[in-house]
């Protein structure tokens, strides 16, 4: 079974960083697009940040764009999602995921993604 890890998540304060990373075997790591997606209670998970395999392109979503930036690190098989400034309503769990996103314009839809870790849950206090 493919795992996805992901670590990093906590609580801050409003205004601070984190930064969340994301673990993935070699093989689904160089092969697939990584995203960053976020669930809220009782809502859809939603796509926050994704890079295509070879790193060249890379999707945000309006509500993170200028706060979040999601890089990539061959040496160690991770995707990191560096939050900053963050808010209250960025509080969610967050999951990473990877995948042969085919598509552009998709790499911020779950759907796309076949793969997923367990989470991490991040909560910003105001």
């Amino acid at each position: 079974q493919v795992q996805l890890v992901e670590s990093g998540g906590g609580s801050v304060q409003a205004g601070k960083s984190l930064t969340l990373s994301c673990t993935a075997p070699w093989i689904i790591y160089s092969t697939n697009s990584i995203g960053w997606f976020r669930q809220f209670p009782g809502k859809e998970r939603e796509g926050v940040a994704a890079l295509s395999t070879d790193g060249t392109l890379t999707q945000y979503a309006d509500s993170v764009k200028g706060r979040f930036t999601i890089s990539r690190d061959n040496i160690g098989n991770t995707v990191s999602l560096q939050m900053n400034s963050l808010k209250p309503e960025d509080t969610a769990r967050y999951y990473c995921a990877a995948g042969p996103v085919y598509d552009s314009n998709r790499y911020l839809d779950p759907d796309e993604y076949m793969y997923w870790g367990q989470g991490t849950q991040v909560t910003v206090s105001s």
